[in-house]
Order: C-alpha cells, then sequence, then structure tokens
C-alpha cells in the first residue's frame, strides 16, 4: 500500500519550501530559456508553476492509484502545453523534471527518517518508486506535447514556403508572372498546380508567363504536373507560355520524350512578355 495520510500531510505542510529548494538549485545562463529570467513575474511564475505540479504529485499518497494517474495525466498534458516551456530547449525542461524530482525523494527520506520506528524500508522504496515513475511520466508527456509542437510549427512553416514558392504576380492588363525557382519534386508541383488555379482565378488573370530560368532539374513526372497546369489553365481560359528553359531542361526534356509541341515557349522573360503584350 503506497497511499499514506501522514506522509500527504507532510508535503503538504513543506510545500512551499521544496519549491524554494528546487528554485535554489536553478542554474541557467542561456536566454532561450524560460529559467535564466531574472523577472520577478517570471520568477514567480515559475515558482507557482513548480508549486502547483507538487500539489498535484502529493495526491499519490492520499487517492486510489488509478484515480490519480488519470487526473494527473490529464491536469499535465494542459501542463506541458505552457508556450514559455515549449519555447524552451527541451533538455533544460528535462533538466528541471529531474531536480524536482531529487528535492522531492530528499522530503519523503527525510520523513522516513522521523518515523522509522513506525515505516518499515521496503514502504520507502515503494514511495520512492512511485515518484520516480511520477516524474518520467511528466518528462514523456511533455516531451511528446513538445514534439507534437515542433512539427506544428515545420507544418506551418512549410505552408508558407510552398506559398512562396509559387507566388502567381500580377502585372498589367490581366497578365500575370508565375516565376518558379529551384528543384520541384511531384509534391511540390502539385502544390504549384493548386496555388496557382486559385490565385490566377482571384486575379482575373488572362495570360500567365511561367518561368522556368530558376529551374535546373526537371523530370518526368514533374513535366505531366506542369502540362496538367497549363491545361487546367486553359480550361479557366487562361492562355499559358513557357520561359527560360535552360538548354539542361531542353535536353533532358528530348531524353525522356517529353513533347513541349503545343506548348507556347521562349527563350527569355522578357520575350514573353513582349509577345504577351503585343497580343494585348
Amino acid at each position: 500500500m503506497h497511499r499514506n495520510i501522514e506522509l500527504y500531510e507532510y508535503l503538504v505542510k513543506n510545500s512551499w519550501q521544496m519549491t524554494e529548494d528546487w528554485y535554489r538549485l536553478v542554474e541557467d545562463e542561456d536566454p532561450n530559456s524560460v529559467y535564466s529570467s531574472k523577472d520577478p513575474k517570471v520568477i514567480q511564475a515559475l515558482k507557482e508553476q513548480n508549486q502547483d505540479y507538487f500539489l498535484h504529485l502529493h495526491k499519490i499518497f492520499k487517492e486510489e492509484e488509478g484515480k490519480f494517474f488519470s487526473e494527473f495525466t490529464k491536469w499535465s498534458e494542459e501542463l506541458a502545453r505552457d508556450q514559455k516551456h515549449l519555447n524552451t530547449p527541451v533538455h533544460y525542461v528535462v533538466r528541471e523534471f529531474g531536480r524536482t524530482q531529487e528535492v522531492y525523494i530528499s522530503y519523503i527520506k527525510e520523513f522516513y527518517k522521523q518515523n522509522m520506528d513506525k515505516i518499515d524500508v521496503d514502504r520507502l522504496f515503494l514511495w520512492l518508486e512511485k515518484v520516480r515513475k511520477i516524474c518520467h511520466l511528466s518528462i514523456y508527456i511533455y516531451i511528446d506535447e513538445a514534439h507534437k509542437n515542433t512539427m506544428r510549427q515545420l507544418a506551418a512553416q512549410k505552408e508558407v514556403i510552398n506559398e512562396l514558392s509559387a507566388p502567381v504576380i500580377s502585372l498589367q492588363n490581366r497578365i500575370a508572372l508565375l516565376p518558379l525557382i529551384g528543384d520541384i519534386d511531384t509534391a511540390r508541383a502539385k502544390l504549384i498546380i493548386e496555388n496557382t488555379l486559385k490565385q490566377c482565378a482571384a486575379l482575373d488573370v488572362e495570360y500567365l508567363c511561367i518561368d522556368l530560368s530558376g529551374v535546373v532539374i526537371i523530370d518526368t513526372m514533374v513535366a505531366h504536373e506542369l502540362f496538367s497546369l497549363i491545361r487546367a489553365l486553359k480550361l479557366l481560359g487562361i492562355t499559358a507560355i513557357l520561359s527560360g528553359i535552360r538548354p539542361e531542361i531542353a535536353q533532358t526534356a528530348i531524353q525522356l520524350g517529353l513533347d513541349f509541341g503545343e506548348i507556347k515557349t521562349t527563350a527569355s522573360l522578357a520575350n514573353a512578355l513582349d509577345q504577351l503584350y503585343v497580343q494585348k
């Protein structure tokens, strides 16, 4: 049996001192870490957060184990979403969980020393095992939430990059330019099609110049996606013209048997724009 009301009350009574003991162990000079702050308000918030953690942890010695872990896990998941901690490098937060565990265990050992006549050593080992299990759970929950936060940030950044990688630039007389730069794989090609069609419709484009002078390599799959884009534009009543096809791309296109015969092409962006403005 791990529950013990006397231990619970002892820990509750010493909770704030435990937090002060923990904060005295904090040594952090990294400006990216929330623990390095000298702001009294931030320090107080950290102490209160640590205190709240202790108060929830104490309940393991009072409540039924299944009920405790259910409620503690839910609370820990909410705590792990604290943005200040998510912005702090993971190893700093994990380190503080370790220090918190050290402080907590030291108080349990002190309680045991004061009550050795009533508590056997097996009970002490059981308590220490429970505390370590809970602290490890806390670390796992935090790392899992930090990973999810990183994935959300990467997805958002990727979305912005994809949007910026295929910008349709409105010129004059319903003419627009789509400058493509860098490597284009099949996934990016599909995004280019989707974004380009939306932007052209929104800008009421009639002629679109797709400039490939910044693209070094193109393969069969990407070429087919490009052809699909041009056909889709045609269905929307938009005439597309390719410009700036590099010699190595032209050579690769011939080797792959790609047929650009039905697509308007020009050697340079300037030539393409000259043709379009003459047509207008």
